[in-house]
């Protein structure tokens, strides 16, 4: 498994440094003397374990270090999903967060709330947990964590503080609490039940539409400003590659996101780019272009062939690269490398 990972990893390694080598073709050297960048780390499934969770501070010192970062967005996932949801622990997160010198952009995971039904993580009521998370990490509304907090847009007034959107280097960005585990679908087994229940599936219906309604947002806003590109942030990955026969039970919530990154794309003459975390490895690709599988898989009418998903690394030591993105005004509006951490 190791090897496997190690190759898959190192396969989509080799497609994003292509994508920093093509992306100045087309600009002259005239041209790249003015380009202006915006550059800012995308981190996510980190610190997971009692020894990430004890070298996150010196992970984030190592991001705070880069000359070059000037923003962090963390996809979710602040913790693994077998260790207890406890207020304790959201408080050393915050603390860890207030650490970030750089504005931060947070949106959950399904660890930190969806998941915390598990026995082994206290037997919360998630909506309880997802409340607590609002509570602490989002208690002043549209502006970031960090020490250097700024404005973004969120839809606090419809009750949904951690979606946000922003503009950065003619780029239209929105981060969306979209998680795994099947959008939050899956039963709250460590609860008793064996079927989603009402407040549950109020909660995603209601949720879902407040994503799609970002979605369609900025990509609006996006047209409207002249935006270069589309940059989507969300937590769940909704085309695990690594799955061979995904089934509906764990992915059937996710189809309205789909397909309204789809119809959202069509109407974008320009890049989308989709970031998530979730699964953990490294990887580069277009799950929603022409012949992809994941388009019957989810019954979805179009494509997205301007779409590109980049999935972070996480959840391990020796896994927790960071991705460090850098907009262009001129050539490739986005590239990325991965920093191994230290």
């Amino acid at each position: 498994m190791f090897t496997i990972r190690r190759a898959v990893r190192a396969a989509a390694l080799a497609v994003g440094v292509a994508s920093l080598v093509l992306g100045g073709l087309g600009a002259s050297p005239a041209q790249a003397v003015h380009d202006e960048t915006y550059t800012m780390a995308i981190i996510g499934d980190v610190p997971y374990g009692n020894a990430l969770i004890t070298h996150f501070p010196a992970f984030i010192s190592q991001i705070n270090a880069d000359p070059d970062v000037r923003l962090v967005t963390h996809l979710g996932d602040i913790k693994n999903g077998s260790t207890v949801c406890s207020d304790d622990y959201y408080d050393l997160i915050a603390s860890d967060f207030a650490l970030f010198r750089d504005p931060l952009v947070y949106t959950p995971g399904d660890n930190e709330w969806t998941d915390c039904h598990r026995l082994n993580n206290g037997a919360y009521n998630p909506l309880e947990r997802l409340a607590k998370i609002r509570s602490l990490f989002f208690a002043s509304p549209g502006r970031t964590l960090g020490q250097q907090q700024v404005a973004v847009k969120s839809q606090a007034t419809a009750g949904y503080p951690e979606n946000v959107g922003y503009t950065r280097n003619g780029i239209s960005f929105a981060a969306l609490n979209i998680p795994g585990s099947n959008n939050s679908m899956l039963p709250w087994t460590g609860l008793g039940y064996t079927a989603p229940t009402p407040e549950q599936v109020q909660e995603v219906t209601t949720r879902t539409a407040a994503d799609i309604a970002l979605i369609d947002d900025t990509v609006a806003k996006a047209n409207a400003d002249g935006s270069r590109a589309v940059v989507l942030q969300t937590q769940a990955d909704m085309f695990d590659p690594t799955v061979g026969t995904p089934s509906w039970s764990d992915y059937g919530a996710f189809k309205p996101i789909v397909q309204a990154i789809v119809h959202a794309s069509s109407r974008f003459d320009g890049p989308v780019y989709l970031f998530n975390g979730d699964s953990h490895i490294y990887n580069v690709d277009a799950p929603l272009a022409a012949g992809s599988s994941w388009l019957p898989f989810y019954g979805i009418t179009g494509t997205a062939d301007n779409l590109t998903r980049i999935t972070v690394n996480g959840s391990s030591l020796g896994e927790s690269d960071w991705l460090e993105v850098t907009t262009h005004s001129v050539g490739a509006p986005l590239t990325w490398q991965l920093i191994p951490a230290s």
